[in-house]
């Protein structure tokens, strides 16, 4: 059974981390007047959208509402684990569309095969139309997002752990 949603006029998009840097789980929120849905992503996953989403406002009217970071609405209960985003514009509603989909586990290359010729799609997905305001909003709640991660290690750029660090460019 697939738990799929679509939000057409969204009032809420956002991502949020709970947790210490290293050990963070981060999250997706989007909704409208009537419903919201959170799924766990990850990091990697915050931060693609949100480069990408920065790409796209290039090629939309700007907002005239300046853009600001986004809390998550609490509690913040993963319906389940996000496995691709796509982004597509609509430039004449001046609306970005995202489709997001489940992270869905196979048991073989033969199953992975058959989900690619099925029509119907064997996990959930949301697909959401937000305006140049929420995209924006998205951007810079991921900024801080990353800026309050682990700092990167000068010489190899990977998360520095405060216990330490094995620096693959020492060895």
């Amino acid at each position: 059974m697939t738990d799929s949603f679509e939000f057409r006029e969204v009032t809420h998009f956002t991502a949020g981390a709970v947790g210490e840097p290293g050990q963070r789980v981060f999250y997706l929120q989007v909704g409208d007047a009537i419903d919201m849905v959170t799924v766990k992503l990850e990091k990697q996953q915050v931060e693609a959208l949100a480069k990408f989403l920065k790409g796209v406002l290039d090629d939309l009217p700007d907002s005239s509402e300046p853009a600001t970071a986004t809390p998550l609405t609490e509690p913040a209960q993963p319906r389940w684990t996000v496995g691709q985003i796509a982004v597509g514009v609509d430039e004449a509603e001046a609306r970005v569309v995202l489709v997001i989909e489940e992270l869905v586990a196979t048991e073989s290359d033969e199953d992975e095969l058959d989900a690619l010729l099925d029509d119907e799609p064997d996990g959930s997905k949301i697909q959401a139309h937000i305006g140049v305001a929420h995209a924006a909003n998205f951007i810079a709640t991921s900024d801080e997002l990353m800026s309050k991660g682990r700092p990167p290690c000068r010489l190899c750029g990977q998360p520095l752990d405060p216990s330490g660090h094995a620096c693959p460019r020492l060895n």
